[in-house]
């Protein structure tokens, strides 16, 4: 493993660990979680690995942020919680693939984009494979993990997650539409807001390391 690309790996590692803590923890009337303020991180430390030490770099960092996403799945398949008179596993199995299966496909189209548009100017490229990453990753999640219409799972699987098909009002205040899909709006508009803040700590980052390239 080459040393100059272990702290995007343990950056990558850490935010996964913590993405799956703080999604346990609901705020703003449970349409968001903590979480969904961390893990679009993980698109910043793709795009200064690509940025810096290139596709094959970044590929690696994604690998072990996967790697860690199924460890962490794992493991919270296996932690019981209770409430409303229920048992439940912390990561039920719709979640956990969905989780997994968004995570590398969002990451590995956000580091092909970003090739893509590498030549450009410097913020066209990380926000460009961001917004279509990020937006990637909330559409398969979401979708996989909570939609009626998917029918791969058993029936055991769909209800550990059912209580996302209630129909609700969009974002507490428009028309009725299922649970899942204003949870989606809501983690989208999150990822969308980071993606344009990233740019700032995405310069600061990609520069120093430049010089720190270039004095090695």
């Amino acid at each position: 493993m080459n040393r100059t690309h272990l702290p995007g790996i343990l950056a990558m590692a850490a935010i996964v660990v913590a993405s799956n803590i703080l999604v346990q923890f609901l705020i703003l009337d449970g349409l968001l979680t903590w979480g969904a303020f961390t893990y679009p991180l993980a698109f910043l430390v793709t795009d200064v690995m690509n940025r810096v030490y290139g596709v094959r770099a970044a590929r690696k960092v994604v690998l072990a942020g996967f790697v860690t996403g199924v460890i962490c799945s794992l493991v919270g398949s296996q932690i019981m919680l209770q409430g409303d008179g229920y048992t439940y596993a912390a990561v039920p199995l719709r979640i956990a693939v969905a989780s997994g299966l968004a995570f590398l496909v969002a990451q590995l189209t956000d580091i092909a984009v970003f090739n893509r548009f590498r030549a450009g100017r410097w913020w066209r490229a990380p926000l460009v494979s961001t917004l279509v990453g990020s937006a990637l990753d909330t559409a398969l999640f979401f979708t996989i993990a909570f939609s009626a219409s998917v029918s791969l799972f058993d029936a055991e699987a769909d209800a550990a997650i059912n209580w996302a098909w209630e129909a609700v009002p969009f974002l507490n205040t428009g028309p009725l539409a299922p649970l899942w899909v204003t949870l989606a709006f809501a983690d989208w508009l999150v990822k969308l807001s980071l993606a344009l803040i990233a740019l700032i700590p995405f310069r600061a980052i990609v520069a120093r390391l430049g010089q720190n390239r270039a004095l090695a």
